[in-house]
């Protein structure tokens, strides 16, 4: 098969001279009866991907962690039961795989799922992973995102999506709604990281009153890349909800939240998400003088309770804590190859900011909003608050994975939104 695969040795100084694309690298083998063999439909490229090439996590193998695609085969160990529930189905997936999935399972000390999937012996997963069978939604979070063992889609110790076929755990498959074509399924994984800020509780749109002087968190989003503006559309939209189920109530009085305010360095791409919810504003009125964009402005300084740094830039974090308020939470959704030279942790300890990461996101849930991308918009109990998502809006160009250093050179420009793979063997 063909895969575009990352030599961890390579240091070349194009980033893009440290992968191969291989036109015979061998199919992947199904390691038990929980891998499913997927093929390929359509790949995205993430700014992640990008820093991988640089070095980032060290990682070597098949890049590429955004995908759609079908299950073709299954393990020959595995169910008639499992065969009738996934052969043929159109998936996308979690890209961190536990180490529950690692062994095979043991039919004398394992017990069937309702689905027909085995649970796999306590002894044989970490307390994390083991903790998951209890079903407790902060158990399944962490097994989902914190296994220690873990190994992630093209990121860490497990070959990627930017090739033709792949193997990934049954656990981590979603199925894909018919009424969602393939280049905006392939928006599900960084469309979840988005919705994890909302799933990790860190962001609040309410109204205020009584003791409270106002409404909600008022929030900052950095950065008009990819995830900074399916953050927006998250976010944006979680505001105009709660502000529509406060019309819907008849409630009246209160002290309504403000929008969250995205900055960015480019009027087209913040103008995609001028019907989500969000106050649009170029990063440099955030300066005192926009042309040397060195001192913040008091009208910005200290003024949001949530910072989310999206920009993908090590330098962003320097402005987002100059915009969290004292005690704020400043949300990390970047990862860089770089570090930030000369970096001052002295405002996070006077401040005494909550730093928080953020990472990957519930894939059923960005399915849920994608298959409403082509409907009328996005309701809360009958009422129409907010326009749909529409992401084919995004995708800037699509090659064919013969091209694929075509692909990562368009996708490394600075004007280019999302580009997609395509399998040639569709």
């Amino acid at each position: 098969m063909q895969a575009f695969v990352i030599d961890p040795k390579k240091t070349s100084p194009n980033p893009l001279d440290n992968g191969t694309l291989i036109t015979n690298h061998p199919l992947p083998t199904i390691l038990n009866e929980k891998y499913a063999l997927v093929k390929i439909l359509r790949a995205g490229i993430c700014n992640t991907d990008l820093e991988i090439l640089q070095g980032y996590m060290g990682f070597g193998g098949i890049l590429g962690h955004e995908f759609v695609g079908k299950v073709i085969q299954l393990h020959p160990s595995a169910s008639q039961s499992l065969h009738d529930q996934w052969i043929g189905q159109r998936v996308c997936g979690d890209i961190n795989i536990g180490c529950c999935n690692f062994s095979s399972s043991n039919s004398s000390n394992d017990d069937d799922d309702e689905d027909g999937t085995t649970n796999t012996s306590s002894s044989s997963c970490c307390t994390i992973c083991n903790n998951k069978s209890n079903y407790n939604q902060s158990n399944i979070q962490m097994s989902r995102n914190h296994c220690p063992n873990r190994t992630v889609l093209g990121i860490l110790n497990q070959n990627g999506t930017f090739a033709e076929y792949m193997t990934l755990p049954l656990s981590n498959l979603h199925v894909v709604p018919h009424s969602i074509p393939d280049e905006i399924a392939v928006f599900a994984e960084p469309l979840a990281a988005a919705c994890r800020v909302v799933e990790q509780g860190l962001v609040q749109f309410r109204y205020g009153g009584g003791e409270e002087c106002r409404g909600g968190d008022r929030v900052a989003i950095l950065g008009d890349g990819k995830l900074g503006l399916c953050i927006a559309e998250i976010l944006g939209r979680e505001y105009l909800q709660a502000v529509a189920m406060h019309q819907k109530q008849g409630m009246k009085g209160g002290i309504a939240p403000q929008p969250p305010v995205l900055f960015g360095k480019h009027v087209h791409k913040l103008n995609l998400v001028s019907e989500s919810g969000v106050q649009r504003r170029l990063v440099k009125e955030c300066y005192t003088d926009e042309t040397t964009m060195e001192e913040v402005s008091p009208d910005h300084a200290n003024q949001y309770d949530v910072v989310i740094d999206s920009t993908g830039n090590p330098n962003g974090l320097t402005l987002a804590m100059t915009l969290c308020r004292p005690m704020g939470r400043l949300i990390l959704k970047s990862t860089c190859a770089a570090g930030v030279k000369g970096f001052n942790s002295a405002p996070i300890v006077i401040d005494e900011l909550q730093v928080i990461g953020s990472r990957c996101g519930p894939i059923d849930k960005a399915l849920e909003l994608l298959e409403g991308n082509s409907t009328e918009g996005v309701t809360e109990n009958g009422v129409v608050v907010s326009a749909p998502l529409r992401m084919e809006k995004y995708i800037t160009e699509s090659f064919p994975l013969s091209r694929v250093r075509d692909a990562l050179e368009c996708a490394a420009k600075k004007s280019t939104m999302k580009v997609q793979l395509v399998m040639e063997n569709n």
